[in-house]
Parts: structure tokens; sequence; C-alpha cells
């Protein structure tokens, strides 16, 4: 059953003849009691805008001007979206355009938002609109916000496919509220989407507040004096079905000889582009084939507000024929009853609900014979077609823009109010239990997802994999140590606890995971390539430092750990032919990922010297770099703490316990115990990564968001290294910390690890869980799961690194 909504704006603001602001509050005596919280100031309305040629672009030029008119929010912002490169000659209001097609603009659109402290935020919703599947490029910028979002749906599916649920399950996650225009919308988002009903609010599509006045008094505007006049208006489209109001006009004429059939509106742009003026052409043929081409009127121009007040005026009789009922709002049906029109139309989701108590009349989809007994009945009585126009233009009063914007500050008001009354859900995760210091069941559920037969996708959409991102070398060899471990410990331990869904494991995957390592060789750079489109091009020439780190790091976990000779043959001739390049690596990151691979390789060939002596040269560059860089205050190897840090140190244990140098594991120990510190709540003693948006600089502050499960993962393994070189339990104390943070013990306290997946979220936002569950967060999570749990299956003894 739907729960009950709020509906806005029904109940009148008015006192004692004197206007009362939206929030202020008496009581029976007058007094004036507590205020609510003050109205938002600083307002950005996100959607199409105009001179963009669209009804959403209509729709939110209104409303803009309508709480401007009302409230005098000389800080109302506007952020549409473009279709086309050059985009729109916008006026003032709109300070921020996104490329519809590019993600990248929708994120700095965020922080565009985020930097202008704006109050409140009001997206205009409609799957088209936006770029990605099903217009997901918006959820980048949702992502993002840090204020309170309220948005309105301008389309609400009953069945909607997999990327559409994805996308509005997202929108309503992230909206404080969401408002509709219709009851049906309310009944679907409760029903398909599951959006509670308390969440939602009905606020009527606006409409100007035109005056109730005779059709006569515009006809000779257009030439039709004498004439009645039927009209369709909007743009152009073959779902407008108005060629069935064409076939109708013989029959209507037999009766009715002075009538003419006015069409207004433009061809739409995408339906333009697409397929050009074809859907015009065929009305235009067909009116001429029916012999009633002198009774049909086309006006090929988008029809401006002030030219659509004229249009509709003349009108005796407003149709609208659409050909299916999955329409939930229309701005043309809208106007119409706002102008007080007799309106025929097929029954179509909207027309149904707005035209009910004999507000206009409903005629069956595709039947130009209703169609035309309906228009015939009106004209025959037009006792019953005014009527029809009085009680349209009387419920059409609380549609009118006014009202409409008091609707939306209520709604907006209220989001502030509950903010203030409610605790975030960070707040009330923070009494919610956690199974910290326990080990989850692994689940490789989520690593079979993003695995098809090229390799691991680097990115998914909440747990569905991303395909248009493809795939990374960085991300399949974390893919193919993460195996190749999981293998040994099979093997080596086989009643591990963890192992309990490790059946489900593909037997294909570490072959799968070194292909693509194989061919990401460039041969003749002796270099790895890292991104592949999901086309299987590579969308570069070479790839980072990094990347070739990481990889050397999988190859040489294969010959350290796989049991399979055909795996480790082959590994060992990528291996051969990739490691001279490292010699010359510069990234601190990539020396520690190729020492970390080296040291694995020498764990089965301990007497190859070459690899020693890079190892050792290495190594060396980043004692030198710690070195120098150290000061009181800062134990680092760089100016900059960024990603990847506990790596370092990792490294630098590893190198220093094999080469018995106690420099290096001087310097192992010292910077890993300054940034597990530098990592650390101060105020509750949890893990706080450093976050990706700014990192930490020497004589700054620490970023403290974006936080990355690669962090708390490097800090496992760097800490358990620790404690195997040292014996100090602090170490698995600190251990601890860090995984911790994937089960909630975080700044949030909100899981990152999602049992029923397998997958990890993708990070902490300051306000949620990054929902997506991409490649590298689940990998981080799941070689952290697999470390722990040898800790505890071993005690004391060592355990892989």
């Amino acid at each position: 059953m739907a729960i009950p909504i709020t509906v806005f704006p029904n109940r009148a603001l008015e006192v004692v003849g004197s206007r009362r602001r939206v929030g202020e509050r008496t009581s029976a005596t007058g007094a004036r009691l507590q205020p609510k919280p003050s109205l938002p100031s600083r307002i950005a309305v996100i959607g199409n805008y105009l001179p963009r040629q669209c009804g959403i672009a209509t729709f939110t030029t209104d409303l803009c001007a309508a709480i401007a008119a009302e409230y005098g929010t000389a800080r109302l912002l506007a952020l549409p979206v473009n279709d086309t490169e050059p985009g729109y000659d916008y006026p003032a209001r709109v300070r921020w355009s996104l490329a519809q097609d590019d993600s990248k603009t929708y994120q700095e659109a965020a922080d565009f938002l985020n930097f202008n402290n704006i109050d409140m935020v009001c997206l205009q919703h409609e799957y088209g609109i936006f770029g990605g599947p099903a217009g997901s490029h918006i959820l980048h910028l949702l992502r993002g916000l840090k204020m309170p979002v309220v948005t309105t749906l301008h389309t609400v599916l009953r069945e909607p496919n997999p990327d559409q649920l994805m996308v509005m399950e997202e929108i309503a996650q992230l909206s404080d509220r969401l408002i509709v225009m219709s009851k049906l919308s309310s009944q679907i988002l409760q029903e398909i989407f599951k959006v509670p009903g308390s969440k939602i609010d009905m606020v009527p599509h606006g409409v100007p507040d035109l005056p109730f006045l005779d059709p006569n008094f515009y006809k000779d505007r257009f030439g039709v004096e004498g004439k009645a006049v039927l009209l369709t208006f909007g743009l152009l489209s073959p779902n407008k079905g108005i060629e069935n109001v064409i076939k109708a006009l013989p029959q209507i004429l037999s009766k009715h000889k002075n009538v003419v059939y006015i069409v207004a509106g433009a061809t739409h742009p995408h339906v333009l582009r697409r397929e050009g003026d074809q859907y015009r052409a065929s009305l235009q043929a067909l009116a001429k084939q029916v012999g009633v081409e002198s009774q049909v009127m086309f006006h090929d121009r988008f029809v401006s507000p002030e030219e659509m007040v004229e249009f509709i005026g003349a009108a005796d009789i407003y149709i609208t024929p659409y050909r299916h009922e999955a329409q939930i709002v229309s701005g043309t049906l809208a106007y119409a009853l706002g102008a007080g029109k007799a309106i025929i139309s097929t029954p179509y989701w909207y027309a149904i609900e707005l035209l009910d108590d004999r507000r206009g009349a409903l005629v069956p989809f595709q039947d130009p014979h209703a169609i035309a007994q309906k228009t015939i009945e009106l004209l025959d009585t037009p006792a019953i077609r005014h009527a029809m126009r009085k009680r349209a233009y009387l419920f059409a009063r609380q549609m009118i823009w006014k009202r409409v914007a008091q609707g939306y500050m209520e709604s907006f008001t209220r989001v502030r109010s509950d903010r203030m009354e409610n605790p975030h859900a960070q707040l009330l995760a923070r009494v919610t239990h956690k199974s910290l210091n326990q080990l989850p069941e692994l689940n490789v559920n989520h690593v079979n997802a993003l695995t098809d037969d090229t390799g691991m996708l680097q990115h998914a959409i909440f747990t569905v994999p991303n395909r248009g991102e493809g795939y990374t070398t960085d991300d399949n060899a974390r893919a193919l140590i993460f195996t190749v471990v999981l293998d040994q410990l099979g093997r080596d331990q086989p009643g591990m606890d963890c192992l309990g869904k490790a059946e489900s494991v593909n037997p294909d995957w570490a072959p799968r995971y070194l292909a693509f390592l194989e061919h990401a060789f460039d041969a003749k750079k002796k270099r790895f390539r890292n991104f592949l489109g999901y086309d299987r091009r590579w969308v570069e020439d070479l790839g980072s430092e990094d990347s070739h780190g990481r990889a050397l790091w999988a190859l040489g976990t294969v010959l350290a750990r796989s049991a399979n000779h055909g795996l480790r043959g082959a590994a060992g001739r990528l291996f051969e032919f990739s490691l001279p390049a490292a010699v010359e690596f510069r990234s601190p990151r990539a020396c520690a990922y190729t020492m970390l691979g080296i040291q694995e390789y020498l764990h089965s060939y301990p007497g190859d010297r070459d690899a020693q002596r890079v190892r050792f040269a290495l190594a060396r560059r980043l004692l030198d770099m710690y070195q120098s860089i150290r000061r009181p205050g800062w134990e680092w190897f760089e100016d900059i703490l960024a990603y990847g840090n506990a790596r370092l140190s990792q490294a630098m244990l590893l190198a220093g316990s094999a080469c018995s140098d106690k420099h290096m594991l001087s310097a192992g120990l010292d910077s890993l115990d300054w940034l597990m510190k530098a990592q650390c709540c101060q105020t509750n003693g949890h893990f706080v990564p450093i976050g990706s948006k700014g990192f930490y600089r020497q004589g700054g502050e620490p970023a403290r968001f974006d936080q990355q499960p690669i962090e708390a993962a490097g800090a496992v393994a760097a800490c358990l290294e620790a404690y195997r070189v040292s014996g100090d339990g602090r170490w698995r104390s600190y251990a601890w910390s860090a995984f911790n943070w994937f089960l909630g013990d975080n700044d949030l306290q909100v899981p990152l690890y999602d049992s029923v997946t397998g997958g990890c979220r993708d990070g902490l936002h300051p306000d949620r869980a990054n929902e997506n569950q991409g490649a590298e967060s689940t990998l981080s999570f799941l070689m952290s799961l697999l470390e722990m749990h040898a800790l505890q299956e071993s005690g004391q003894k060592e355990i892989p690194s």
C-alpha cells in the first residue's frame, strides 16, 4: 500500500490579510513561535534552460523566474546541460553549464557548487538530458555535493531497464526529497523504486497566471477570425500522434466546415538531428492525401512563452493525441488547463489524472473516429464546452507559478528542518553494531562479476560492471596477485576458515589476468601499456611507471607462489623482459611496487644477481629520497603524502630485512610509524587514510576525503610486515585498525565491504560511501582479508606479504 505523500501547495499561506512568509509560525493567539530554519538564499537549479529548445528548459526557466519573483532570491543560479559543443547563449542567471556526455564536467560542477557554498540544489531530472547510460553522468555530480538535494522527477517509469533502475535508485538515495507532479508518480516511486512516501512531495506542474478569455480575443493574430480552432503545440516527434487528428478532420469538417487545426512547434532538436524533418513532412503529406491541406496550419518554430500564450488563447479545443500511456507529465497539457481550454486527450497517465472530474475528455489511443466524435460533440454543445473550460481553469489556480514556487520553498525548508532535527546517516551509523575485529568469510562473487574473457574491468556502477571504462594493467596485476595468493593459501592451509566460498574461484582467472599483462607489454618499448578500452583497443601508447611496477609485482608473485608451471614459465619470460626498464624509474611508488615483485621473485630464485642489483638500486633510491626529505615532523619520502603511501615503507622493510641493512629497516619502521600516526583520528583513534582530494602536502593540512581502500590495504600489508620484522605487537593493532576501516570503523561509521556481493565500495566521501564497487577497491579489501586471515591462522608464524 502506498504511503501518503506530502502535497504542496494546497494550504493557504495568508494570515489575516497579510502575507505570511513560509517558515514563520504563530500560535492560536497570534504569538510568534520558534521559527523554522531560514529559507535557503543560495539555490542552484540543475536542468536544461532557455534558449535550448525543450520542455525541461522551459520548465526550469519558468521555475527559476517564479522563485526569484516570489522570494527575491538574488543568489539563484542555474546550471543547464548542453547537448551541442557550442552550447547556448544563456542569460546571466546561468553560471555554469555541463557538457552532456563529458562526465568530467559533472564532477567539476559539483566542485563549483561546493566552493560557492550553495544552500540547496534542485535537480530537474529527465533520463535523456544527461550523458551516460540512462543519464548516469548526473550521478557524478550528485555524489560530489555537500549540500542538500531536492530532485524534481519529470519521468518516472513503471518498467525501467536495469540502467534506468540503477540511476533512479541512486538519485533517490542521494536526494533529501523528491518532487513529483502527479499522484501516480509517487505510487510508482514507492512500489517500483521503493522510495518512502514520506520522502516525496507533490508539487504540480507550473502554469502561467492567465486571464480567462474568449478565444476570439487572439484569433486575429493568426488570421483565423470566425474559425473554430483546434490546437496542438509543443516539440514535434512521432510519439505525439498528430496524424490521428489529421485523419479525424474530414469527419469533423463534414459537420463543422469552419474548423482549422493549428500545429505549433518546431521538430524536437534530437529528432531533427537523427531523422531530419520526416515526421512533419509525413503530416503535411497526410493532410494533402485526406483533402484537409487548407485546414491544417503548421507553425514550424520553437514557441516562446509569449507566443505560447497567444496560441493557447486562440484555441477553442486543445488536443493532445499522444500514442502511448507512459507519459507521467506534460507541460503543454498543464498550460492548456491553466488557460481554461476545452481539452481532448488520449488516456496517458498524466492526462487521466489532470483531466479527472470532467476537466477534459479522454478518447482511446490511435482512434481518429473517437477524436472526431468528441470534437463534434464539444463544438455542437457550447454549454458543455464552456463548463469544461471553467472547471479546468478553476482547478489550475493551484498550479500557477507563484503557488508552485511556494511549494518548492516549503520542500526546501522541510529539508533544512530535517537536517537540523535528524542526524545524518553516518551519525546514525555510529550507534549501529559493527563486526569489528572479526574477519568475514571470503566471497569472490564480485571478482567473478568484474571478470570477463578479456580480464578484469576496472570500474563498476554500484555492483554492475562498467564496460564503458574498460580495463587496466593495474587492476589485472592486482587480480593476478590475489588469485595466486589465494591458490597458495588453499594449498598450504586447506583448513583456513576464510576459504569457505573459495570453491567458486574460476581456475581460468590467473591465466586470463596474466594473458592481459602479456598483451599489455610492448616488446619494442619494453614497457607496459595501462588503459584498454572495452573494444580491446589501447587508449595510450605507454602506461605509467606505477602500472609497470604493479605488473612486475604480479609477475614476481606468480614466480614465488604459483604451482602452475605453465603460468610460471610465461611469467618468468615476461618478468625478464620487463625488469630492466625499472632501473630508470623515478616514481617512488613504481620503485616500491617493483621491489615488492623482485622480493617475491627472489624467494624462488635467490641467486639471481641481476634482480638483486635492481632491488638494491631501487632501495637506495628510496632511501636517498627519505633521507633528503625527512625532517622533524615530516618522516616521509616526498613532500607530499599521496596514494599508495604505505607501500613505500613496506618495500623498505622487505629490502632492509633481505639485505640486513639497518638504515633501510629504520627508514621503513620510522616512516610507517609516522604515517600511521598521521592517519589516526585524534578524537576516536580510528584509521583515517589520507584523502585523495588534495592529499597531504608538507606544511599543509591533510585532505580528509575522499578516502580510498587502496590506502587501508597498503597499511594492513605494511604493518604486518613491520610486525614480522620487529615482533612488536603494536603493529598488529595498527593492522587491525586499518582493516576495521573496511568494516565501518571510519569517519562515517559505514562499512565499505559489501558482504552480499563480496565487493568493496570505492571509498568514503564527506557524507556517504561511494556505492560503486570497482576492481581496485574490491581487490584491496580481498588481499587485506587474506593477509589478516593468514595472521589469525598462523599466530606469530610468518605470513604472506
